[in-house]
């Protein structure tokens, strides 16, 4: 008895409530910095404690090796030895290899150590790209089709319906997902999604093996449930057979990999698969201070259509703390400076370097800090990718441009630099695929450098660019040593600091510019800008610039999902004159015809704003109008004329009419960036047309 209460001493009613659940469907709601793993350890040594399981019996899945050890750490130390906590691809090879002999009739295949080698052979034989970014998208996007149950036969069709950003079209990646698992085949290996998918067919077409496994295990527990893709719901189905004995943990207002084909729809179903389902609601936040919590939650408030079970408002439990902090800047350098100052003022006080995190969007956006860190001589580290300047297509980049360098390479430095780079990956607009995205964001960086440059240092050329890059990448590769983190918010998933700094809040890059035409993928980045925020434990500072270079056009907003949190005597909260104006954006895109007031379904439907059998009131001389000056501008640009505006977008635009950049970003596919470049002329095209004129 005095063991039971150990267990459960100290538990908030929520926490004692699903730690003390019957044996049977359990789910646990976990906000951000509410103790799930806690809760769920001492769940599991609960039911073993009363007899309910024995350890051996009780098979604990995640995603991460560390999350992984960490619960197995826990459970040891609550007394519950020989209870499994690991990976679903660490459980799954484990089965694998002990009944694909009896199966199979021979010894388990290899596991192939990386795709990309046979990635790249099958790509050679279909004509696709094979560069290490190419390869790295491929693979990632066989991987994505996987881990969704898509075979090659059926990846257009699914590709399609998601949305993908494939790198290639999908027939040719389609054409390269076969022939990758044909040599995979050929050489007896199976990859990481192959555990999975091998452990699920074995257990559901063979009922001797799965009552043989089902029998070893009784009791199966799974955190962060939010992330399952429906490939390890197919494995976790196959566990379970007919039986009911499950935990699941998770919060979808985390929900960050969609990308890579994870749903909450599990999680949010659970109740609705098990209704005799126990669900807990964890909301006390023990990590954050409640000015920290009142923030993410007004964050996360904001979302479109979330589902009821998943508005978990979290209540903080610590003393109060500071305010965040709000910071607009001219420019990225500027920003840089004062996060490194500010940083320096954090370790003055006493707070530890490796209690402070630097959280970016993307990769790219390492490099002015780590610069700024340096300068500053405060140690840093970057999690989850490598320091900025020995990544390999900046090393490829600077071998390039020392060499046109010396061979006298003259003009205009910006332009000279992209030249060089264009050979290298740097198109004129981004392109698909992560891995190339992520090739493309740092040569465009360095172009960036070189304005910086132009705009300081009069007279700037090659050479002294090279020198400069050279002086940079020498201050910056310091040994490894326990600092300040630098990561992007993908990579801070599932860790803490003391001190947060969320930079770069800007239309473009947070949300980033790639989601612009996709609802779902906007939401997406709310989530993950909620994410950065809950990492901090009491300090938090937001910020962005206004403009990427020194001295340059103050172009840029920040970013929507800051409407409505800055403090009102924020002197960013009115825009002065002269900088832009801040476009209020529509909270849903119109999902009722305007015509007969019918439900929409379709894409085009819903961007027309009308059924597509409803009679077009479009304004054949506007369209027309709008054509030849896309036409234009896409021969200016040099870019199919659909990356201006597609078809059904200008047939929306001289159908609506719309006379301000309100009604013109209420219409789908048009978001900030292409407002930025194409709203004026569009308007004006509009006013023209109605002879209104200048507004």
């Amino acid at each position: 008895m005095d063991a039971e209460n150990g267990l459960l001493e100290g538990l908030d009613p929520e926490q004692l409530g699903a730690v003390s659940a019957p044996r049977g469907p359990v789910c646990v709601l976990a906000g951000a910095g509410t103790g799930k793993t806690r809760t769920i350890t001492r769940r599991i040594a609960h039911l073993v404690q009363r007899g309910h399981v024995v350890p051996s019996q009780v098979l604990a899945v995640t995603f991460t090796k560390r999350a992984a050890g960490e619960m197995r750490t826990r459970l040891q130390a609550l007394g519950v030895a020989g209870a499994q906590a690991v990976t679903f691809h660490a459980a799954a090879l484990r089965q694998l290899r002990y009944f694909w002999p009896r199966v199979v009739g021979e010894a388990p295949w290899e596991v192939l150590d990386g795709k990309l080698r046979l990635v790249g052979q099958a790509a050679s034989r279909v004509g696709a790209p094979t560069t290490s970014e190419a390869l790295r998208d491929l693979a990632s996007e066989i991987e994505w089709a996987k881990a969704s149950l898509t075979t090659p036969e059926d990846y257009p069709a699914a590709a399609s319906r998601a949305r993908r950003d494939a790198p290639l079209p999908a027939e040719q990646v389609a054409r390269v997902y076969q022939g990758y698992e044909q040599l995979k085949t050929r050489a007896r290996m199976v990859d990481f999604d192959d555990l999975l998918l091998h452990t699920a067919a074995i257990l559901e077409d063979h009922a001797d093996v799965a009552e043989e496994f089902r029998d070893r295990y009784r009791c199966f527990v799974v955190d962060e449930y939010q992330d399952v893709t429906p490939l390890q719901q197919r494995v976790l189905d196959a566990w379970l057979g007919a039986r009911d004995d499950l935990t699941v943990v998770g919060d979808a207002n985390q929900t960050i990999y969609s990308f890579a084909g994870a749903s909450p729809r599990p999680l949010l179903n659970f109740p609705r698969r098990f209704p005799e389902a126990v669900v807990i609601r964890l909301e006390r936040d023990y990590r954050s201070t409640p000015q920290v919590v009142l923030l993410a939650n007004r964050v996360i408030s904001g979302a479109r259509d979330r589902p009821a079970g998943s508005r978990l408002r979290l209540i903080g439990q610590r003393p109060d703390g500071p305010e965040p902090k709000f910071s607009e800047f001219d420019d990225e350098q500027a920003e840089a400076d004062a996060v490194a100052g500010r940083i320096k003022g954090l370790l003055d006080k006493g707070v530890a370097a490796s209690e402070i995190a630097v959280l970016y969007r993307v990769n790219a956006q390492s490099e002015l800090y780590e610069q700024a860190l340096t300068e500053a001589d405060i140690p840093y580290q970057v999690r989850g990718g490598e320091r900025f300047f020995t990544r390999p297509e900046v090393r490829q980049a600077m071998i390039a441009l020392r060499t046109a360098a010396g061979s006298g390479r003259s003009g205009e430095l910006p332009g000279v630099v992209r030249e060089v780079l264009n050979p290298l990956g740097l198109t004129p607009d981004p392109p698909a695929g992560g891995a190339a995205r992520d090739r493309w964001d740092s040569l465009l960086a360095l172009v960036e450098l070189s304005e910086e440059l132009v705009s300081t240092v009069e007279g700037a050329d090659l050479p002294r660019f090279v020198g400069e890059l050279e002086l940079r990448a020498e201050a910056q590769h310091p040994p490894t040593v326990e600092g300040v983190t630098l990561a992007s918010l993908h990579a801070a998933k599932g860790l803490e600091w003391d001190a947060v700094f969320l930079i770069g809040l800007t239309e473009g890059t947070m949300p980033i510019q790639h989601a612009e035409s996709d609802e779902a993928a906007i939401e997406e980045e709310r989530r993950l800008l909620y994410v950065g925020v809950t990492r901090a434990r009491e300090h938090l500072w937001l910020s962005w610039a206004l403009s990427r270079t020194t001295g340059g056009r103050r172009s840029r907003r920040r970013s929507r999902f800051l409407h409505g949190l800055l403090p009102e005597n924020h002197p960013a909260s009115n825009t002065p004159s002269g900088r832009q104006r801040d476009v209020v954006f529509p909270k849903a895109v119109q999902r009722t015809c305007r015509i007969c007031d019918s439900g929409l379904v379709s894409a085009t439907a819903v961007k027309l704003g009308r059924c597509e059998s409803c009679p077009s009131d479009v304004d054949e001389e506007l369209l027309a109008r709008l054509k030849q000056w896309r036409k234009a501008r896409a021969t200016q640009l040099r870019v199919p004329v659909y990356v201006v505006f597609t078809d059904n977008t200008l047939t929306a635009i001289a159908e609506q009419r719309p006379v301000d950049t309100g009604g013109l970003v209420a219409i789908p596919g048009i978001g900030p960036t292409k407002l930025d470049k194409f709203g004026a002329d569009v308007l004006a095209l509009v006013r023209d047309g109605a002879g209104l004129g200048e507004p």
